[in-house]
């Protein structure tokens, strides 16, 4: 793949998970019935006495992969955000988490970029819901490369993962030698009048809107904080420091969500103006994913609007 290019992060997750059944025996996947569409079906035509379809049985799904996890294997289970982290909660809870399984689980589908399925299967909650528990580490990789990274990394860590990914085609703007390290955020782009801070598909958004800025003189650091759990708070508090107004984005409800973890390092550590892009207390709906965003006000303007704001609160 080359810089520039567009493809869904759904395809680097399925890569990676052949690529890791290859080298590691260990490496096992689970499915709740959504086997394609969340691009974990070639695992399972490479190594189908490694892999398990449940069917939609998501409480199952984490409890069988927690019995896999106590018997030595590193299961990854994948289905629609929603469903793997909604349904199956309290097994995520008090089996996974408590126990402090090696589990991963993984959200595809993320966001309001699944359109046309509407709000039922927009999973717009899940950071929140995943980021509250003990012990678990939440991921939301910003493309096709780094999603890839993040999953051979989580099979590395021991102790439970959920890594959020989506399924519409995003740009490609990372590279092989772009520094990815889980708990580490990465600064895309330098400059001390504003921190931009966000994850997932808003990294892309937010280095556009960085470049508009630029042209009103503005100089915006932009930052990747791939990992809201456990939160890079030393990027994050210097850059307040240094910058003195944050804004942070999101493909997410700004309740609980990544907003919400970057806020609260800054007021116990830096408080400075925030101001945040996301979902703002609403479901989504269905519709062309494009079409969504900007209804939502989730792409570049919306970011640049939010900077223009915060800069006279400074």
């Amino acid at each position: 793949m080359k810089i520039g290019e567009k493809k869904a992060t759904r395809f680097g997750f399925g890569e990676a998970l052949v690529e890791l059944g290859e080298s590691n025996p260990k490496i096992f996947v689970l499915g709740a019935d959504t086997v394609s569409s969340v691009l974990i079906s070639n695992f399972q035509k490479r190594f189908p006495e490694r892999f398990i379809n449940v069917g939609i049985a998501e409480n199952n799904l984490i409890g069988m992969a927690s019995g896999l996890a106590i018997a030595g294997f590193i299961p990854f289970v994948s289905t629609y955000g929603v469903f793997s982290t909604g349904r199956p909660w309290e097994q995520i809870r008090t089996t996974v988490c408590y126990s402090n399984l090696n589990v991963k689980i993984a959200g595809s589908h993320s966001g309001l970029m699944v359109g046309p399925d509407g709000a039922t299967h927009q999973a717009l909650e899940e950071i929140t819901i995943m980021r509250c528990l003990p012990r678990m580490k939440v991921i939301v990789p910003c493309d096709f490369i780094e999603i890839k990274k993040t999953v051979i990394a989580s099979a590395c860590v021991d102790g439970p993962v959920y890594i959020r990914y989506g399924r519409e085609n995003t740009p490609i703007f990372t590279n092989e030698d772009t520094f990815f390290e889980i708990g580490k955020a990465n600064i895309l782009r330098d400059g001390n009048d504003v921190a931009i801070m966000a994850c997932g598909t808003m990294v892309y958004e937010s280095l556009v809107a960085a470049e508009i800025l630029k042209q009103k003189g503005i100089e915006a650091r932009v930052i990747n904080i791939h990992t809201i759990k456990p939160i890079d708070e030393k990027v994050i508090i210097d850059a307040a420091k240094e910058c003195g107004a944050v804004v942070t984005a999101e493909e997410h409800q700004i309740h609980g969500g990544f907003g919400s973890a970057v806020s609260e390092v800054l007021v116990r550590n830096c408080p400075v103006p925030v101001e945040m892009i996301g979902v703002n207390d609403r479901f989504g709906e269905s519709g062309d994913a494009c079409d969504l965003i900007c209804k939502f006000k989730l792409k570049d303007i919306n970011i640049v609007d939010a900077v223009l704001k915060i800069l006279k609160r400074k």
